[in-house]
């Protein structure tokens, strides 16, 4: 399978081997002529792997793409797409021109799009070039005589309309024909390696019930009224609370949840007090909940030891994901 090198755009490494960018690729379109990159790292740093590494800094989401090929089906992996347009519903993939992907598609061609979710890394790997033990066969469906793969986050059907020079890509867009989602995470890659979202980072809550309740055992009733502040950014993480009743809105940067009885905050924040809280905590109307010191807590897990265990057993899981 083809894909393009993840330094210019797309995942992978096609074959095991990284491609050098192709020079003097004849193009129909009028080239500019290339500029010197002007760098704000430290003299003498390469301008090609620094452009690189600036790009991977822009996460994005995981794609195949799939076309026919005779009674055969060519997939590479891309993380070079974008929306472009609701109506009409428009999309664009950036295609290396050395790859056989760009000599299928042309004006006319109906191509495929599997967002692949975060368990399917292996099939990431797998149209891009990397084959091994524990690889899966990839399994398609037909769509409007295209090939999906089965199982993605979300699907496309797109006809090219255009194609336009893109330097040493060639760039397609296409006119959006079919879409499907599901639910699930999506799969991402940032910094050259595969990430996975992790919604809300629970750790104690994880632990089974018979392990967690002598830790709440050691608690303390508290009660906060309409619009109190039970925990501020930035101040130490020395305890972590059960809801009992009520409703508390958390803010993070960017991000606000709510959350009720039987959740718990404070979890992340009690195992690392001195990195201090990561949200705003308040309460919404009259908000009764449990308060475990984090003396209380370390008590609790050196009284049984299995609890610890099933903690780090928690956060192994956690790194796992991110990983």
């Amino acid at each position: 399978m083809d894909a393009p090198v993840p330094e210019e755009f797309d995942l992978a490494v096609r074959a095991g081997k990284r491609a050098e960018p192709t020079e003097g690729i004849e193009s129909p379109f009028d080239v500019p002529e290339p500029e010197a990159l002007q760098l704000g790292s430290e003299a003498g740093a390469d301008p090609a792997v620094e452009f690189r590494r600036t790009l991977g800094m822009f996460a994005t989401g995981v794609t195949v793409v799939t076309v026919h090929e005779g009674d055969r089906v060519h997939g590479m992996t891309a993380n070079a797409f974008m929306s472009v347009s609701l109506r009409p519903p428009l999309v664009l993939i950036s295609v290396d021109r050395r790859a056989r992907m760009n000599q299928l598609l042309r004006e006319g061609v109906r191509y495929g799009i599997s967002v692949l979710e975060s368990g399917q890394s292996a099939l990431s790997d797998h149209f891009a070039g990397r084959t091994g033990a524990g690889i899966p066969e990839p399994r398609f469906e037909l769509v409007r005589e295209t090939p999906l793969v089965e199982g993605a986050l979300a699907h496309l059907v797109a006809r090219v309309l255009r194609s336009y020079w893109g330097g040493d890509h060639s760039l397609f867009l296409g006119q959006v024909e079919y879409v499907r989602y599901g639910e699930g995470e999506p799969l991402l890659f940032h910094g050259g390696r595969y990430e996975r979202l992790v919604r809300e980072p629970h750790v104690f809550a994880a632990l089974p019930g018979e392990l967690l309740e002598p830790i709440l055992a050691a608690g303390t009733p508290r009660e906060y009224a309409d619009g109190e502040l039970m925990m501020r950014i930035g101040e130490p993480g020395d305890s972590l609370s059960l809801i009992v009743e009520g409703t508390v809105r958390v803010e993070r940067p960017g991000k606000t949840v709510r959350l009720g009885a039987g959740d718990l905050v404070g979890e992340i924040e009690v195992l690392n007090p001195g990195g201090g809280r990561i949200a705003n905590i308040t309460a919404e109307g009259h908000v009764r909940c449990l308060e475990v010191s984090r003396t209380d807590l370390l008590a609790a897990l050196e009284a049984d030891p299995r609890a610890a265990i099933a903690l780090i057993e928690v956060l192994a899981t956690r790194f796992r994901e991110s990983g």
